[in-house]
């Protein structure tokens, strides 16, 4: 069954600041709803690195009415799912479910972060269970050189460490400190219940006000600004069978004017298979097998990158060539490919229209950074606005802002090699 988005959601503001949007779906015979908080690992203090990710995976493990059992059983029953995830910026807790079961869901998710249990037993497996994802990340090169990249680019500030922290700061998180955690961070006015699908938005309202309405009205703490340094990181002390590579640049905010034009030049440069990175290292020249251009943005800065993976005898010739296709860009960006990566940005913003998971997480995250939902057409408006010039500006402010970010894994001396060719992007 399909469904298709009204494209006007409703909203309603709590008493204590808590928000609720939903947007209705009339053909959908399920919901997907859920929890947005404006927390993320960002928020974390020195001693408090990864706690934002424990949260949410002891999120499951037990309330006081509901064993992690019971959360399980409960929504499986009814033939639900449920998870979360835990960002820089955001941690969202959700579920999908029928209509009717949507109350449930609701209850489900609100006693998960207003009465958790913190069960001395389930957070030592816990600390396990991510002990055991901290080295499975480490085991995982094209994971690992992200994790360094951002850590680089941001060095010895919350939003540049791993979410998931070190085996020694999980390891040192009891429920004392968890709930220190949520008390401060998990404030009213950072709360965004989003809904869409099979959804109702005055019984979505009525079971929000239940239930969170006595969580505290005033706001969180600001997180520490971010402060963009980038820099070169190479890891060694492993044998790889590819070299994998970052080379990033001071990006922008998404709340920055011109967000829009630096993601068509980022489309442009590497955003498919018809993009000029894919196209010459990968096709015309054989060096590698993936390759691709993105940009963060956070809520006062962003952070734009290239990766490729490749063998290591071809990591200088890449890196040369990545440089080249970005500098090209600038200036030879044709009209063609402007409408051709605008054409890809509104098929993505479209799609979250019709799948009502993608829907309740972009009204959600419209919500915290933005303070209301964007309409479709006001983006769509923005994205035709972009003229050529527009695009290659972003491009050149980009490149202007120098000071590059290269980090890498694999064979030790090509990638110091590569790192000094990477130095080509800093600013004059």
């Amino acid at each position: 069954m399909s469904g298709e988005s009204t494209g006007i959601p409703r909203i309603t503001s709590l008493e204590n600041g808590v928000t609720v949007i939903t947007d209705a779906m009339p053909h959908l015979a399920t919901a997907s709803l859920g929890i947005w908080a404006g927390v993320g690992a960002r928020d974390e203090r020195p001693d408090e690195h990864g706690i934002s990710h424990l949260l949410e995976h002891m999120a499951f493990k037990g309330t006081r009415r509901r064993s992690a059992r019971a959360i399980a059983e409960e929504i499986e029953a009814v033939g639900g799912d449920i998870n979360a995830a835990t960002s820089v910026e955001h941690t969202s807790y959700n579920a999908r479910v029928l209509a009717e079961d949507v109350p449930l869901a609701l209850d489900v998710l609100a006693d998960i972060l207003t009465e958790p249990a913190f069960d001395p037993e389930e957070l030592e497996r816990e600390h396990n269970v991510i002990v055991q994802e901290i080295g499975a990340a480490l085991d995982t090169p094209d994971d690992l050189v992200f994790d360094l990249f951002q850590e680089r680019a941001f060095p010895n500030q919350p939003i540049g460490r791993s979410i998931l922290g070190t085996p020694s700061t999980v390891r040192s998180f009891g429920a004392d400190r968890l709930r220190t955690y949520l008390g401060r961070n998990y404030r009213a006015p950072k709360l965004i219940v989003s809904a869409a699908g099979a959804v109702e938005h005055d019984q979505v309202v009525a079971e929000a006000g239940r239930l969170l309405g006595g969580i505290a009205g005033d706001d969180k703490p600001a997180p520490l600004p971010g402060r963009y340094e980038g820099g070169t990181e190479i890891g060694g002390g492993r044998e790889l069978e590819q070299a994998h590579l970052l080379i990033g640049l001071e990006g922008v905010s998404y709340r920055d004017p011109a967000i829009h034009a630096l993601q068509v030049f980022t489309n442009v440069l590497g955003g498919g298979m018809s993009s000029r990175l894919f196209q010459e290292v990968r096709e015309a020249r054989g060096l590698c097998y993936a390759v691709y251009s993105f940009h963060w943005g956070y809520a006062d800065t962003g952070l734009f990158g290239v990766y490729a993976g490749t063998d290591g005898g071809d990591v200088g010739e890449l890196v040369d060539v990545v440089i080249d296709q970005i500098e090209e860009t600038v200036e030879g960006m044709s009209a063609v490919e402007l409408a051709r990566s605008k054409a890809q940005a509104k098929v993505g913003l479209l799609a979250a229209l019709e799948s009502s998971g993608a829907r309740a997480d972009q009204l959600a995250r419209q919500m915290l950074a933005f303070g209301r939902p964007i309409p479709l057409e006001e983006i769509v408006a923005k994205l035709e606005a972009v003229t050529l010039e527009d695009a290659k500006a972003a491009g050149r402010s980009l490149i202007a802002r120098g000071r590059p970010t290269f980090t890498a894994l694999g064979p030790g001396k090509p990638l110091e090699s590569a790192a000094r060719i990477a130095e080509r992007l800093k600013a004059a």
